[in-house]
């Protein structure tokens, strides 16, 4: 049995993770189109059966833009969200498929045991997710101003941590975004950059020394690319004195395209 992770797509376009346990495989929101899902379900090889639920973070389009129709086309999927999430989506979703969740509370389903917690964003009750099994961790954290100190315990000991790194702050200064949306993002219930996911990280590997494999996620379009957002983390690790290799492996889930599946 192998543990792993997929993304379909991240970032403010749209976005959609798969992560699977054997002959139990999970979504993680449903922002892109419902063939863009079933296609990087096709290209891992995840079967009707196998697909488990959909678990969405939050309300806002580009998380849930294919609910409805994909809950048509994968009519035994349950779809799971906290009572704050359901609230703010209007998509009818068949009742015995609604599952609801508290946040802080592990649930299972399948093989893979399930939390979510609360993270800062500007939603009805956002959350990022952490997935178990094999004795080992995935944790997803995007969408999110800042990383509060309940998030850092959360995923202490994560094995795969999924991180946002949305923007560099002086290109999302001098960019052509209006004031507004530039403040939204850069406010503590909008999206990390570059630098405060590197030094989140700094902080992570202080705290406990162990592999991990890092996954930037979440680039903005407008503001970030791949090389840029890689680049930024990597030096300021290095300047920590924390050296990619061995015990430290990261990469950038590019936004539009099917990534790599990464094992735990």
């Amino acid at each position: 049995m192998s543990f792993s992770f997929c993304s379909f797509a991240s970032g403010s376009t749209g976005n959609c993770y798969l992560v699977r346990s054997g002959e139990t495989a999970l979504l993680v929101d449903a922002g892109i189109s419902a063939k863009k899902i079933l296609e990087g379900l096709a290209h891992t090889g995840t079967t009707e059966e196998q697909l488990k639920g959909l678990l969405l973070t939050h309300e806002h389009s580009d998380h849930i833009r294919s609910l409805k129709t994909l809950s048509k086309k994968r009519a035994s999927m349950d779809v799971y969200a906290n009572e704050g999430t359901w609230g703010a989506i209007e998509t009818e979703i068949h009742p015995e498929r609604k599952k609801h969740f508290q946040n802080g509370e592990a649930f299972q389903i399948g093989k893979i045991l399930v939390k979510a917690f609360s993270v800062s964003h500007d939603a009805a009750d956002p959350v990022g997710y952490s997935f178990y099994s094999e004795g080992k961790q995935v944790s997803i954290v995007t969408d999110t101003g800042y990383i509060p100190e309940e998030v850092y315990d959360e995923v202490l000991d994560a094995d795969l941590l999924i991180l946002e790194a949305n923007h560099d702050v002086n290109m999302l200064k001098i960019g052509r975004y209006p004031w507004f949306l530039k403040q939204r993002i850069l406010g503590t219930t909008g999206h990390l950059s570059n630098e405060t996911a590197a030094h989140t990280l700094v902080r992570l590997f202080s705290e406990r020394q162990k592999e991990r494999k890092i996954l930037l996620a979440h680039l903005s379009r407008e503001n970030n690319f791949p090389e840029m957002a890689y680049q930024t983390v990597k030096n300021i690790l290095e300047e920590e004195n924390y050296a990619l290799g061995k015990q430290i492996l990261l990469s950038t889930i590019v936004r539009d395209e099917i990534s790599a599946v990464f094992q735990v």
